[in-house]
């Protein structure tokens, strides 16, 4: 099993890298310039993932009645914004991936120093408990070094030499593709007893919930056309596992209930997400499709 888990980490690491790698080799520094410099946009964005959607975690949690391990790990998943899946649902829904790729990375940045306060405060409030402190640095070195570097270096080869960045992006994005697939499985695999466990609780529809919801706050809080819109929705609805895992380990002791109310409450997340994403792609398909089809009625 300990085999298991190292190799998983070692398939997520490539996942991230290879994803935001992908993102930046489709990036431009116009489009990039133009992300960061849309006040509104950016302002409803942090609204959305640092505000909105934690006290959405606790409010389904307080709705639902959850037990305490299931509400804490829905709460630390609630207050951490900026995970990794949201660029790959840009890819996914055939979204902006440029804006959802630099979008996650800034709110992984803010998350990792927001993270706390805001766990720790919810927590509190609910009485699940309040010593919920991390290294921020630590927290922001690892996001520079999986998502930022990697989008860095893709965006440079996209600027300086054009040519290698069109011909190197369909491999990354294969890559990412069946990391993100082995990911996924592994997730399954490796918490499969903590997910069945939960089967009879509200935890799954909590998670399940916190996602889709999180997915509709975040397309209504942002600015510009649709693609834009869903693609922020997408972000929005995908947290970051990694501040939460470091919370489990520090302020829980790795307590196993929290461990696998976490896994299920990320997995049904995804469940809820990857099917939106998935609805969005084919409906953007569909006309792009149809305009290439060429008329057979008419002629003689």
């Amino acid at each position: 099993m300990e085999t298991l888990h190292l190799a998983l980490n070692a398939v997520t690491v490539i996942f991230i890298a290879a994803t935001m790698f992908a993102a930046g080799l489709g990036a431009t520094v116009s489009a990039l310039r133009g992300v960061f410099t849309n006040i509104p946009l950016l302002l409803l964005a942090l609204i959305a993932n640092l505000v909105a959607v934690p006290l959405l975690g606790w409010g389904i949690g307080a709705l639902f009645s959850l037990p305490s391990a299931s509400f804490t790990a829905l709460i630390l998943v609630a207050a951490s914004p900026g995970g990794p899946f949201g660029a790959k649902l840009a890819m996914v829904q055939s979204g902006d991936v440029v804006e959802g790729a630099a979008m996650q990375v800034l709110l992984a940045s803010v998350g990792s120093i927001t993270f706390a306060p805001t766990a720790g405060g919810l927590l509190t409030a609910t009485g699940l408990g309040s010593n919920v402190s991390l290294d921020v640095g630590a927290l922001v070195q690892t996001v520079a070094l999986l998502q930022l570097v990697p989008f860095g270096i893709g965006l440079l080869i996209r600027r300086y030499a054009e040519p290698t960045a069109r011909s190197w992006h369909p491999p990354a994005a294969a890559v990412s593709n069946i990391t993100f697939l082995i990911v996924l499985a592994g997730m399954l695999l490796g918490n499969w007893k903590g997910v069945v466990a939960l089967l009879g609780s509200l935890a799954l529809l909590a998670g399940f919930l916190l996602s889709a919801i999180a997915f509709a706050v975040g397309t209504l809080l942002a600015t510009g056309p649709p693609v834009r819109r869903t693609t922020m929705g997408g972000v929005t609805s995908v947290r970051n596992a990694g501040p939460a895992l470091a919370a489990i380990g520090i302020a829980f002791s790795d307590q196993p209930a929290i461990l696998g109310a976490l896994a299920a409450v990320l997995l049904s997340g995804l469940a809820a997400a990857l099917p939106i994403a998935t609805f969005l792609s084919r409906r953007r398909k569909a006309p792009a499709a149809a305009e290439t089809e060429v008329p057979t009625h008419g002629r003689r």
